[in-house]
């Protein structure tokens, strides 16, 4: 998402626009709202420190009123010999720190990010894309425990969050790497989801919105759009990257799981009615009115 000025002041790095709109439509339905996740590249600081305390500020009106949660990105936690997954140059030299510093999250080991929490009858399982997620790996491990955990019973819906796209994207530039998403992260993943029977799986990294059929092995199981009853049988993709910061192209070609594309900003929100009913709605930023949505029902 990031942070912007009102009046354009104090931008080093103007291409945040969005996120004004976004931290208003939140505020402006908080009283709907029981928690917030923020999927990783926060405020895009990128080592300016001054970029944080102006996001915090924009944000302070929803984090003071229920729990804001993040997930780590690229622009928190990467840097050179930092014990990055990547050797890039994203975090201007955060390393993470700062990040993991103002964000309290239930995490045993703060440098890895990844958690889960179970939020009324939502369990949710928040990876750490900028760590190893491969088979074999501690977080893998992890990730495996969090699904093989939950109670069903009391946390009927499953979610699976990550910054990068471990499952399905058509940005383009997934799609010149020929992957749709991070190379060698559905074929470590999915037959975790496919196993326990992870509902939906959410993204940031690529800013648009995405949203797939439940999809199995690059397969549509279900045959539904907007409606699914029953179990589903395979796992709904979503990319919800369009919080605020200059949008992403799509690929220009259509994938036969990819069912709703949007290149503008927006956010998800979910609303568990009891055990048997999820409402999915994608809102836009701009009005904060829903432009597509799904509902799951079953016993």
């Amino acid at each position: 998402m990031g942070k912007d000025e009102a009046d354009g002041s104090n931008e080093y790095n103007n291409f945040q626009p969005g996120s004004l709109n976004t931290t208003k439509q939140l505020i402006d339905d908080l009283e709907n709202i029981d928690i917030v996740f923020q999927i990783g590249d926060i405020c895009y600081a990128n080592g300016y420190l001054l970029q944080w305390d102006q996001f915090t500020s924009q944000i302070e009106p929803i984090a003071s009123a229920v729990p804001y949660m993040i997930a780590s990105g690229n622009h928190e936690r990467d840097w050179p010999n930092s014990g990055s997954f990547y050797e890039n140059n994203d975090s201007g030299g955060e390393c993470g720190v700062v990040a993991q510093t103002m964000f309290h999250v239930p995490t045993v080991n703060r440098d890895k990010f990844w958690y889960s929490t179970d939020y009324g009858m939502f369990r949710f399982c928040i990876a750490d894309t900028e760590h190893d997620w491969r088979e074999g790996t501690e977080q893998y491990n992890f990730i495996e425990q969090c699904f093989a955990s939950a109670d069903r019973q009391k946390q009927p819906w499953l979610i699976f969050i990550a910054h990068r796209v471990l499952g399905y994207s058509s940005s383009l530039f997934y799609a010149v790497e020929g992957s749709f998403g991070e190379p060698m992260g559905r074929d470590s993943l999915q037959k975790l989801w496919q196993k326990y029977k992870v509902d939906i799986a959410i993204y940031g990294h690529a800013h648009y919105y995405e949203r797939t059929c439940p999809v199995y092995e690059n397969i549509c199981m279900n045959d539904e759009k907007n409606h699914y009853k029953g179990s589903l049988k395979g796992t709904i993709h979503v990319v919800a990257g369009g919080g605020g910061a200059d949008l992403t192209p799509f690929a220009p070609f259509n994938t036969t799981w990819s069912i709703f594309r949007d290149y503008d900003y927006g956010f998800l929100k979910l609303t568990a009615f009891d055990h048997s009913t999820l409402l999915f709605e994608y809102k836009k930023s701009r009005d904060g009115k829903v432009y597509d949505s799904f509902t799951i029902s079953r016993d």
